[in-house]
């Protein structure tokens, strides 16, 4: 069913994320976080999921409008850009300072008052937002809107005033399905993401993107202390592997002595 045929027009927000590049030099600040100014950034791969499929409700008429959402440093319009790039209508940024170090309960609280703001009829998001595909921030934010929560799809689709997706189990997949608004979030199932054109980077540089402080939200910096942001106590390289010993070129009988003693000497048998 098409948007149009609802009478109602059905407003879509992706929520991304800006990350180093996995290939990307990585440096790190004095107080040992990340400088993401200091390496190439990109869309969370696993976003670009949700982007692609925001795209395709767009292009089948089931949506009217795609906005993007981001939340970090200044540096992190490059994200939406490149979001935009690809397709989609507008796009939003919250930045502040107060927000270095904010873990999965302080972003969450953050886009959560920014999408109260958007209010679209689906809030979409990638698998990876918590940057451990635990997808936990979709939950979160759910939570926080008192809405439905339809996660882990592998399809999204929009019927009427209602929202389903298809997840995948071992045996098949289940549909679940719930009325708008809802929070979904999408795996890499959804499809291949496409590229962005010359004709979409182009487009993209006229196309809105309007920035947001906490303040703008109506969030103060005390909203989110108290366990929502963290602190580096240390960082430090993973200690290295012990070098490997082969036996090669003798019996078995000799070799199996030879890892019989080995064991034995750590006290492993």
């Amino acid at each position: 069913m098409r948007a149009s045929d609802t009478g109602r027009r059905v407003k879509i927000v992706v929520c991304i994320k800006q990350v180093p590049a996995t290939a990307a030099e990585k440096r790190y600040t004095s107080d040992l976080r990340l400088d993401r100014s200091a390496s190439e950034n990109v869309i969370n791969p696993l976003d670009e999921y949700a982007v692609e499929q925001a795209l395709r409700l767009l292009e089948a008429g089931a949506v009217e409008t795609v906005s993007y959402l981001s939340m970090g440093p200044a540096q992190a319009a490059e994200a939406l850009r490149r979001a935009l790039a690809m397709g989609g209508d507008e796009a939003y940024l919250v930045t502040d300072d107060s927000l270095a170090g904010a873990d999965e309960w302080a972003t969450a609280r953050v886009l959560a008052a920014a999408l109260d703001k958007l209010a679209p009829d689906v809030s979409l998001m990638g698998m990876a937002s918590d940057d451990a595909r635990g997808s936990l921030v979709p939950g979160a934010v759910a939570a926080i809107r008192g809405l439905p929560l339809l996660s882990y799809g592998s399809e999204l689709r929009l019927e009427g005033s209602a929202a389903r997706v298809r997840r995948l189990n071992p045996t098949g997949y289940d549909i679940i399905e719930a009325p708008l608004p809802v929070v979904a979030s999408v795996t890499d199932q959804v499809g291949e993401p496409r590229y962005a054109s010359l004709k979409g980077i182009m487009a993209a540089r006229r196309k809105e993107l309007e920035t947001w402080s906490l303040a703008d939200l109506g969030i103060s910096s005390d909203d989110l202390h108290g366990g929502a942001l963290t602190t580096v106590v240390e960082a430090r390289p993973p200690e290295p592997k012990p070098p490997t010993e082969r036996i090669e070129n003798v019996g078995a009988d000799e070799a199996a002595t030879t890892i019989a003693d080995w064991l034995s000497a750590r006290k492993l048998i």
